[in-house]
């Protein structure tokens, strides 16, 4: 089940809320691969979407809960 560097290091990037395009550009990639590589972690971690497989992830270890950074808005909005 473990996920390869690049898996690990996109699903990341997609858990702090960017987009698919988003992640492309900060790669130097196009959206299309970036969409490929996560279909291939959801396949890895046995998930349908992008929350389940950040949820498994995390649950499994591929993720820290440390490493998803939470806008301070939300923040404010759920204390």
């Amino acid at each position: 089940m473990n996920l390869t560097r690049r898996q690990r290091e996109v699903l990341l990037l997609a858990a702090n809320g960017n987009t698919n395009a988003a992640i492309a550009a900060w790669l130097g990639t196009r959206p299309d691969t970036v969409a490929s590589i996560l279909t291939a972690a959801y396949r890895r971690l046995g998930a349908t979407d992008r929350a389940q497989a950040v949820a498994i992830a995390l649950a499994v270890g591929e993720l820290g809960v440390h490493q998803i950074h939470i806008p301070d808005q939300q923040r404010e909005a759920a204390a």
